[in-house]
């Protein structure tokens, strides 16, 4: 394909994805193509694909089958970590053109051309441990919200996961690259930026060979924030996710007493048993993560707290489960991310023995899912009657409407004012709408919103 044409992408899976998809595509932009919507039709589709659960590799199999039926005669590019994991496997796939692992699809322009002289299901993806090297990138299209990736890869050996694989050694970003990124993104008029990784607070901890010189040492993930915190004209910063054993208490406090990084964090637990938690080799027990939500409610007693939780592991039996339904009851956290176990090829845990049958992890999964439903409602009736600071966003969903999130990521809703969109104002809580998924604010007139 030797002129620039029409590109069209889909991102599955995580924020760093969408932040990765987004530098692609201004790299397409850059180059002359057109981007167009997914639905339009376009002579080129790029698939960043996910890998965490088997649903995700379906997801891929669907859009694939999907990008066909919008255009025909389309080029198929697959590119995340579901092409780094199998690539084989997708370059089966009837329709796909290319498959590009994690090294070579930044260099995803350079490949263009070979699709024209080239068959079906090409291959281009290296050993993951050749990936060395830190690519920079940030999410733009929502003017109201971006995702600023600052760390990639992972050194933990979690008896489940396929990221090391799919993304390699830990590395990072440089302060200084950060920060010039998070004011380019403050100069396009975003005012919040969520930090991403994925094993954020890992960051300047990971080492990085650049042009042959021997591996650096980097500022580490408290020396960011507080350079970011300094530096920049965001308005608002979130932290996307972070270990419990790297969440240290400095963290904590500065966050507590910043205005720009919101009371909101987001930490793994994954089981609330410590059995478990070693079989799938956590680097903690559940007492350090208590001590960490206790230490963070003391420091920000209106201060969200998000829990990943996994259900089914291999060898759960009921009195663990109990033990992670029962300690995630009593912990003042907010909402829960529930995952289903699945098996996962090339990791430790896929052989394990005692597999709990897959109607159990259902259930527990239901479970859960209902507790974390208690748990937001819960939250969010504490600060019924608040005032709190509102980012507003278009609604996803309903045109007459438009919402946002609080500091402390509650989700409000109110008739939309276009005026209001990308503003950050000072609300009154009212109520909890019947789904119990967002606070209805005060209806007022617009003076009565504070500008922040």
């Amino acid at each position: 394909m030797s002129t620039p044409s029409t590109v069209a992408f889909h991102t599955l899976g995580c924020k760093l994805n969408f932040s990765e998809t987004s530098t692609i595509r201004r790299q397409f932009e850059d180059a002359g193509y057109g981007v167009v919507n997914f639905e339009e039709g376009a002579d080129i589709y790029v698939l960043n694909t996910c890998s965490v659960t088997d649903f995700a590799d379906k997801k891929c199999r669907y859009e694939v089958r999907r990008a066909q039926r919008y255009a025909p005669n389309a080029k198929i590019i697959v590119i995340g970590c579901y092409a780094q994991l199998k690539p084989e496997e997708i370059s089966s796939i009837p329709g796909v053109d290319l498959v590009l692992g994690a090294a070579e699809k930044f260099n995803i322009l350079k490949f263009i051309d070979e699709l024209s002289h080239a068959g079906k299901g090409l291959i281009k993806s290296g050993d993951v441990h050749q990936v060395n090297q830190f690519v920079g990138s940030f999410s733009f299209g929502d003017r109201t919200r971006s995702f600023l990736k600052v760390q990639d890869g992972c050194d933990y050996k979690c008896s489940f996961c396929t990221i090391p694989q799919a993304r390699g050694r830990s590395r990072s970003d440089t302060v200084s690259n950060v920060v010039e990124n998070a004011n380019k993104i403050a100069a396009m008029g975003v005012k919040e930026v969520v930090l991403t990784g994925v094993n954020l607070g890992d960051f300047g901890n990971g080492t990085e060979v650049i042009e042959g010189l021997l591996p650096k040492k980097e500022a580490l993930f408290f020396d960011l924030i507080q350079a970011l915190d300094a530096d920049t004209q965001i308005s608002r910063y979130r932290i996307s996710s972070i270990e419990p054993n790297l969440l240290t208490d400095e963290i904590i406090r500065f966050v507590a007493n910043s205005n720009r990084f919101m009371p909101h964090f987001h930490v793994p637990l994954q089981s609330g048993s410590n059995l478990v938690l070693k079989a799938m080799r956590r680097r903690y027990k559940r007492e350090l993560y208590a001590a960490k939500v206790e230490a963070i409610k003391k420091a920000m007693p209106h201060c969200a707290i998000g829990v990943d939780v996994i259900v089914g592991f291999p060898g759960e039996s009921h009195d663990d489960f109990l033990d992670t339904y029962h300690f995630l009851n009593d912990l003042d956290v907010s909402y829960l991310h529930v995952f289903t176990y699945s098996e996962r090829a090339n990791t430790d845990a896929a052989g394990m023995e005692s597999k709990v049958a897959m109607e159990v992890r259902r259930e527990r999964n239901e479970m859960l899912r209902i507790l974390s439903q208690k748990k937001q409602r819960a939250f969010y009736e504490q600060h019924l009657n608040s005032h709190r600071p509102v980012l507003f966003e278009n609604h996803t969903s309903n045109e007459a409407l438009m919402s946002g999130f609080t500091d402390n990521y509650i989700k409000v809703s109110l008739p939309k004012s276009e005026t209001m969109i990308n503003e950050c104002r000072q609300v009154r809580l009212l109520n909890i709408d019947a789904a119990g998924e967002s606070v209805l604010v005060l209806p007022a007139d617009q003076s009565e919103y504070a500008v922040l």
